[in-house]
């Protein structure tokens, strides 16, 4: 058996060991709700309210009462208060999204409740600020309306007090009970003898009123426009009414005549149709001959057959201005897209190239004299490039991501490779041509990403494989048919 004084020891280390521990596990978990709580993952937004009396720190954010999120901040901005929001990075709240107080309990715990919104409204991104319903009533106002509850009880109260406190009041109330009670029972009985006529009666007044019920209320309600049209037609021409019961011989004769035309035009459409029914006239052969009504049906289905695509067709416009860094001179593009369906498309374009065009020619040089050992001619090759526009002329097919292209390209044959991502928001261009006008065919090689709604920057590397290669950086353009319709108002006509 340890000594005394080591027991003390022995025992006071159990408890420190245990204080520690308790300690440490009270920090992590802490620290694990502190980090749940805080939602990393998530986004911030704010509010702004007139009133936050209630709402604490770590106070719940709801959905349709499911927790989304949690209050990180309150702080004064000016005589209002901004409320810092801690989203869950899986909720998309919207532009039209709207976030109120409301009471959790009868305790006083205030959470936010969040209506989220929905499309077409952009959706909110991190820092945005989300509209604040009115603020709701607070502690006082709902003490104030109690308290004006319990004066109205208090009102009541006293009234009846004074209708029904005394002997004289009891016995009044008690006999109206019983006469009451009395006549009751005589309508009960009266009811019980009654009962098999009384249910008769009901039940066929119930039939004639269900069944006449919604004609009446019909008839009533024309009758009631009738007569408010007529006295409407009678108070605006009064005058009108009188000079034209004058006129009612005469346009009754009027009536007559137009009976008597209208006898002789029936006649007419009657032979009319006779013939038809008969199949004379191109009308009744077209109703009856089958061969001729299969042949309008054909024209019909091929005129179809060429407005279709035609409906469908779309035109893109792109603009494009490169600028070449060794050469220090600009490349501009003027092209027309025409895409007959989603997958494909025809490429015209226009290009006002500095290397337009290169020529390549031969030439003997005579010496006078030679020098020695040198012969008197040799052969000169002389490689000529103006600044020239060039055509492309191409068909391009798109599968997936890719799209391939072949035909003309800058007046030479050539292929090109367009491959698209992020939603065709980027786009990489590489196109091989002008085969045979240097030693390797001319590859070009770029990168264009749209930066804003049909505004397009490029960059990249053409001649990639000669020794003439060139880098370029610019910018393009790119319309479509909306597009142009919505500039064509504004352009200037020439007047006449």
């Amino acid at each position: 058996m340890p000594p005394e004084p080591m027991k003390d020891t022995y025992n006071a280390a159990k408890v420190g060991l245990l204080v520690i521990v308790t300690f440490a596990a009270s920090v992590a978990i802490y620290r694990f709700v502190d980090e749940g709580s805080r939602g990393d993952k998530g986004y911030k937004t704010y509010a702004i309210f007139d009133d936050v009396q209630g709402l604490v720190v770590k106070s719940r954010v709801v959905i349709a009462g499911i927790p989304v999120g949690t209050i990180e901040k309150i702080t004064l901005k000016g005589d209002r208060a901004r409320v810092d929001l801690s989203i869950q990075g899986d909720v998309k709240l919207y532009a039209n999204a709207s976030v109120g107080q409301r009471s959790a309990s009868l305790l006083g715990e205030t959470l936010l409740v969040i209506k989220p919104g929905g499309p077409p409204a952009p959706q909110l991104k991190n820092g945005d600020q989300i509209a604040a319903d009115t603020t709701p009533a607070g502690t006082d106002d709902v003490i104030k309306t109690v308290g004006e509850i319990a004066e109205s009880v208090k009102k009541v109260t006293s009234q009846l007090e004074r209708s029904f406190g005394t002997n004289q009041a009891g016995q009044q109330m008690s006999s109206s009970l019983k006469n009451l009670s009395e006549a009751i029972e005589a309508i009960n009985r009266t009811i019980k003898a009654n009962e098999e006529s009384v249910s008769n009666t009901v039940h066929n007044v119930e039939n004639i009123t269900a069944g006449a019920g919604p004609r009446i209320e019909s008839i009533l309600a024309h009758i009631e426009q009738v007569t408010k049209d007529i006295n409407v037609v009678v108070h605006n021409n009064v005058e009108g009414v009188s000079s034209g019961l004058g006129r009612v011989d005469s346009t009754v004769a009027s009536i007559e005549r137009a009976a008597k035309d209208l006898e002789s035009v029936m006649k007419d459409v009657r032979q009319v149709t006779e013939r038809t029914a008969r199949g004379e006239g191109t009308v009744g052969r077209l109703t009856q001959d089958e061969t001729l009504i299969n042949e309008v049906e054909g024209v019909v289905s091929s005129i179809s057959d060429i407005t279709e695509p035609i409906g469908r067709l779309q035109t893109f416009v792109r603009l494009r201005s490169e600028y070449n860094f060794l050469a220090n001179s600009f490349k501009n593009y003027v092209g027309l897209y025409i895409q007959p369906r989603e997958d494909y498309y025809y490429r015209f374009e226009l290009v006002n190239d500095p290397r337009g065009s290169t020529s390549f020619t031969q030439r003997q040089v005579r010496r006078s004299p030679p020098r020695d050992g040198e012969p008197e001619f040799y052969q000169e090759n002389i490689t000529e490039t103006r600044n020239e526009f060039r055509f492309t002329l191409q068909i391009a097919k798109r599968i997936h991501f890719a799209t391939f292209r072949f035909g003309i390209l800058e007046s030479t044959g050539g292929l090109g490779l367009d491959l698209h991502f992020l939603d065709d928001h980027l786009q990489v261009n590489s196109d091989a041509f002008a085969i045979g006008e240097s030693k390797y065919a001319r590859v070009r090689v770029a990168l264009a990403y749209e930066i804003l709604q049909r505004l397009w920057i490029v960059g990249g590397v053409d001649d990639l494989i000669n020794d003439s290669r060139d880098f370029f950086m610019g910018g393009q353009l790119h319309f479509n048919d909306e597009d142009l319709k919505s500039i064509l108002p504004f352009v200037p006509s020439t007047p006449t």
